[in-house]
């Protein structure tokens, strides 16, 4: 044997190498290889090294979310990423399951032709067994929804292929799909939008532009950062050439309708595919404009109040069951909204179009007519406005455009900023529209009252009282003796926060000259409580102690009423506004003369025992302090003799003892003196 042919020579060496390679290369999988990466690609990297972690365990993976979201873009991230390639090397398949027909059959044929098998028309996986379980692979089903829709094409026997195939232990399998629907050992992974950041560096990737504007700031937040949105905007706007300020323009007069392609890449495609799904059809005729719905309202729909707002559409949280799991719509807070590119596509063009739309109208509208009292259970239940103010604003917004001539909209505007200026108070979107009202129209008075009302809660006096002027103006025009009164009470208040306490005064006691005209006992003793505050701001701390006018011709149900709300009021104002000297002393001293005024019988004294509590619990919270205060006070003496009387007078009705005196509401307190002992007088 010469020596380049002994088994340990260079040349037989190479050979073995060779053949080495041959064989491994004739025995690797003749399959299909998978896709490039994405060239524009930001902002993944933590969820893809989580998703690459996942494969160690061989954890199967379902990338969810809406189309256009990135889920395939992150799937071909995966498939490229040094680790992944490392482990599976050429065992890295990727089918798309949107290109072939949806059936058991034809999904067996492409996963036989990807992987290699060679196996042609297989009923079932017994004949790929074999082979699937040979070596690791890794094997990513994109578009999966396409299969994995309940109402599809052999729903069950689809699920029951992809079940399996989730179970080799020598298979990692990685589906994306717009449907939640998969087999139970998958993980979910919900694709986000991008960060801000991520967004930007995608945009300027494709818009090849190194100026950057703010304008594009704004409008790729207008887009909640979707990817598909962000690629299409800067797609049309390289091809077209626009600047930053055509494109804004384009984007203000377009919207959405902007996101096509010269190659006819579009959102709308991205969204009628999945309008155009079996399971959604499934959902029944009112599906797409129930979705209009969800799309118009700014935060969606409060889950809460399905069957309230939608007493028509017979299981309505199943439909909206369905939306989430298409990937149509998302929870969040408690409601069911989505991402602002889809809102845009499917919200009515013409809000008066939809039937169930106007009928949403119609519900928020009569929520609100509800009238706001404290001493009613409908006060806790207006508090529903908190986490629905934005829905109603939009609403009135767009419906004071289209349906301006509708007494309804402007009752219902009036009513929405009278329920913010009790739960919410901040300013609202609709004064323009308040403003530009005729100073003939009916709603134009009341509107500016609460609007005014909302300028004062965010400490803007100056336009608080403007408003009110404004209002004023407009009573007196057209002679309506309570528009009047009311403004100029409210105008007393403006002035006092204005430390205008003399034109205050003035006005207040117009007002009140006003409401004894009328007849109304309530709005006399607010008007009272603004004297008070009103005379002490301008140190006349002895005019409010005489006796005011006292309040006639009220019914006894009347007097019940409205003493029962002046007092809370009357704490309230106290509490909130009078300095410490002042709150001690006038909201006794005024109850005082008050209930003198009305001479109450038993009968109709009831209300008093819903309010003494709140005068024991505000005096006794003072503690040291009221003993201390009292006492340097010169009209002390009058202020205990009127609180004093106060309890003696609640004792001497029945509430000292009763089942709504002060001792059954936990205080301990049934008669005057032990009261008085209390503060140490």
């Amino acid at each position: 044997m010469t020596a380049q042919h002994r088994i340990d020579s260079t040349r037989v060496s190479n050979l073995n190498c060779w053949c080495t390679h041959r064989l491994t290369f004739d025995c690797s999988i003749p399959g299909e290889s998978p896709p490039l990466p994405p060239r524009t690609f930001f902002g993944r990297d933590e969820l893809i090294e989580k998703i690459v972690d996942l494969s160690e365990n061989f954890v199967p993976i379902a990338l969810i979310g809406t189309g256009g979201i990135g889920k395939t873009s992150i799937a071909l991230a995966v498939l490229h990423h040094d680790r992944i390639k490392r482990r599976f090397g050429d065992d890295r398949r990727f089918i798309r399951c949107d290109q072939f027909p949806t059936s058991r059959a034809h999904l067996l044929r492409r996963l036989s032709n990807a992987i290699g098998a060679g196996v042609e028309n297989p009923e079932d996986l017994t004949p790929l067994r074999t082979f699937l379980s040979s070596k690791e692979r890794l094997i990513v089903l994109d578009n999966a929804e396409s299969i994995l829709d309940p109402q599809g094409t052999d729903a069950q026997e689809i699920y029951a292929v992809v079940g399996e195939l989730s179970r080799f232990d020598n298979i990692w399998i990685c589906i994306t799909s717009r449907i939640s629907t998969t087999p139970p050992d998958f993980k979910h992974l919900d694709v986000p939008t991008l960060s801000m950041d991520a967004a930007l560096n995608t945009f300027y990737r494709i818009y090849d532009s190194s100026d950057r504007s703010s304008f594009v700031d704004g409008i790729l937040g207008q887009l909640d950062f979707h990817p598909l949105s962000i690629t299409l905007l800067a797609t049309v706007a390289r091809q077209n050439k626009w600047d930053t300020s055509r494109l804004t323009r384009e984007w203000e007069k377009r919207r959405t309708s902007v996101l096509k392609t010269q190659h006819s890449d579009s959102l709308a495609a991205t969204i009628e595919l999945s309008l155009a799904s079996p399971m959604f059809q499934e959902l029944g005729p009112d599906a797409q404009e129930l979705l209009g719905v969800i799309a118009f309202f700014p935060q969606g729909v409060n889950e809460d109040n399905v069957n309230w707002l939608f007493p028509t559409i017979p299981n309505g949280t199943g439909i909206f069951d369905g939306f989430c799991i298409l990937s149509l719509a998302y929870r969040s807070n408690g409601f069911v909204t989505m991402l602002a590119p889809l809102r845009d596509h499917l919200r009515p063009k013409d809000p008066n179009s939809s039937s169930l739309l106007r009928a949403t109208k119609e519900c928020y509208f009569t929520r609100m007519s509800v009238s706001i009292d404290l001493d009613k259970p409908s006060f806790r239940e207006s508090q529903w406005i908190t986490s629905e103010d934005v829905n109603v604003e939009h609403l009135l917004d767009v419906f004071t455009t289209v349906d301006a001539n509708s007494d309804g909209v402007w009752d219902a505007c009036a009513s929405f900023m009278e329920h913010l200026s009790w739960h919410k108070k901040r300013l609202v979107v609709l004064r323009p529209k308040i403003e530009g009202l005729p100073d003939d129209h009916r709603c134009k008075p009341d509107c500016l009252l609460q609007l005014s009302q909302l300028f004062q809660w965010v400490g803007d006096f100056v336009e608080h009282k403007r408003l009110l002027t404004h209002t004023l103006k407009l009573g007196r025009g057209w002679g309506s003796d309570r528009q009047v009164a009311r403004a100029l009470r409210c105008l007393s208040d403006a002035n006092r926060l204005l430390d205008l306490p003399k034109e205050g005064i003035q006005q207040a006691k117009e007002a009140l000259e006003i409401y004894e005209r009328l007849g109304d006992a309530r709005e006399q003793a607010q008007c009272l409580i603004q004297l008070a505050l009103l005379l002490h701001s301008d140190k006349q701390l002895d005019a409010g102690e005489r006796k005011p006018h006292p309040v006639r011709s009220v019914s006894s149900q009347r007097k019940a009423i409205n003493l029962r709300s002046f007092v809370v009021n009357l704490i309230v104002f106290s509490a909130t506004y009078m300095n410490p000297r002042a709150r001690l002393i006038r909201p006794f001293t005024i109850t005082g003369w008050l209930l003198e005024s009305h001479q109450l019988s038993t009968g109709t004294a009831s209300c008093f025992g819903f309010i003494t509590p709140w005068l024991s619990c505000f005096m006794m919270k003072a503690d040291s302090t009221t003993h201390t205060l009292i006492s340097n006070t010169p009209s002390h003496t009058r202020s205990i003799a009127h609180t004093t009387w106060v309890m003696r007078w609640s004792c001497r009705h029945g509430f000292g003892t009763s089942s709504v005196g002060l001792k059954s509401r936990g205080l301990g307190l049934s008669e005057p003196s032990t009261f008085m002992r209390s503060l140490g007088l």
